[in-house]
């Protein structure tokens, strides 16, 4: 009988490992976002009995060079946080089949869904979920608009609008620029398509020049002209290379820049209390209102021995009140649209930070379908990369705006070519 026993004993012990499911998840933060969904995971843990999620936070370098390499040969984590859904694609699991809500989902984390079902990935899978959204948008030194007494414009104010609002406020004060943009085709496509830029043929190949995108590039060439714009942000660099102006609004030389809301932090510990500074939200051309989307989400991979606990995990994540629970800490915008139209109670920030992070998270939902395509695509670096270098051009007269308009969009073409 004690033999007898000691066989059932071991046989429920091996049924219980059996069962217990141990997935890994691959993490890089820029605050504290793997230390949050560590914490968040011990109520996943509590509410799915055998299944265990282990964080690996790793730094960012890991996830765009060692993490693809895994992959290549069916190996590496079970989940991990990353931000080229394009460039993963093939190696993404949809969750759709396993999860509880689908619809749900779609319906809360919509458009951003789209970034992942690319290449042979299904139209409507659900590949990740979304827990650092980044927009694109403008800030404004709101201490020189008081002292120029310029009225600074509202919401739904356009480029037009803005330009002549920071020249008047950059005669009146004497600081320097009056308007900056980084220096990036990342952010030159959502004024772009506010002035109504298509960026994609009807097969969905970038990129397009068409009467919208000319258009912003002759406004945004003529800014630096009359000197609207800061000229050294794009004329002080060649090539592909990054270049902002942050130093400039931070040193309160610089009336409006246009960057994003990552931008948030640095103003809050950097300007402190030397001047006041707002969001603006999105900024309208002829056509839209739009900005660019951006940011980091969780994806599973397609590879896992538990495709049914990484769906699980999936969908706890997307819940509402796990979202509010983790970006209340990580101070991110939501990608769920219930949560940007509740907002987020943002812990341990001022009454500045949460005003300006709520700016942004409420602009998002007015963000044009191809921002979002453009963000998604697979070759959206060929476009960010390419545009400032064929844009300086015409700006520092080595081209003229035709020259370079024709010669942009063959170097896109010829850059997705290579990459192919």
């Amino acid at each position: 009988m004690k033999h007898t026993l000691t066989i059932s004993a071991l046989a429920l012990m091996a049924a219980g490992a059996a069962q217990a499911q141990e997935l890994r998840f691959m993490c890089y933060q820029d605050g504290v976002e793997c230390e949050a969904w560590a914490d968040a995971f011990a109520t996943f843990e509590a509410e799915n009995d055998g299944i265990t999620v282990i964080v690996d936070e790793v730094p960012y370098a890991a996830i765009i060079e060692s993490l693809p390499v895994q992959l290549e040969v069916g190996e590496g984590p079970d989940l991990a946080r990353v931000t080229d859904y394009g460039g993963l694609a093939r190696f993404l699991l949809d969750v759709r089949p396993h999860v509880s809500d689908a619809a749900s989902i779609d319906a809360r984390y919509g458009q951003s869904l789209a970034w992942s079902r690319v290449g042979d990935n299904a139209a409507d899978g659900i590949y990740h979920i979304v827990d650092q959204l980044t927009a694109t948008g403008g800030f404004a030194n709101a201490t020189l608009f008081e002292q120029a007494g310029v009225d600074m414009p509202g919401p739904g104010a356009t480029w037009d609008e803005w330009a002549e609002a920071s020249r008047a406020v950059r005669d009146a004060t004497g600081v320097d620029f009056a308007m900056a943009i980084d220096r990036t085709g990342h952010r030159f496509a959502a004024p772009a398509i506010s002035y109504g830029a298509a960026l994609f043929d009807d097969d969905g190949h970038a990129l397009v020049i068409d009467d919208g995108f000319r258009a912003f590039s002759e406004q945004f060439v003529g800014w630096h002209a009359d000197e609207t714009m800061a000229r050294d942000v794009w004329a002080g660099a060649g090539g592909g290379t990054y270049q902002d102006a942050a130093g400039e609004f931070i040193n309160a030389n610089l009336v409006m820049y246009y960057s994003g809301s990552w931008q948030i932090g640095r103003f809050d510990r950097d300007i402190g209390d030397a001047f006041d500074w707002v969001a603006t939200g999105g900024i309208c051309g002829p056509a839209a209102c739009t900005g660019m989307p951006g940011g980091a989400g969780i994806v599973g991979f397609n590879h896992t021995q538990h495709p049914e606990a990484v769906a699980k995990v999936m969908e706890f994540i997307a819940r509402d009140d796990v979202q509010a629970q983790v970006l209340a800490r990580t101070r991110n915008l939501p990608a769920n649209a219930n949560l940007q139209a509740e907002g987020i109670a943002y812990e341990g920030v001022s009454d500045d930070v949460a005003a300006a992070l709520t700016a942004f998270a409420s602009s998002v939902p007015g963000f044009s379908d191809t921002a979002f395509a453009l963000q998604g695509y697979q070759f959206n670096r060929a476009v960010y990369t390419t545009i400032p270098a064929r844009i300086t051009q015409a700006i520092v007269g080595e081209l003229s705006l035709d020259e370079a308009l024709e010669r942009l969009e063959q170097d896109v073409a010829d850059a997705i070519a290579a990459a192919q």
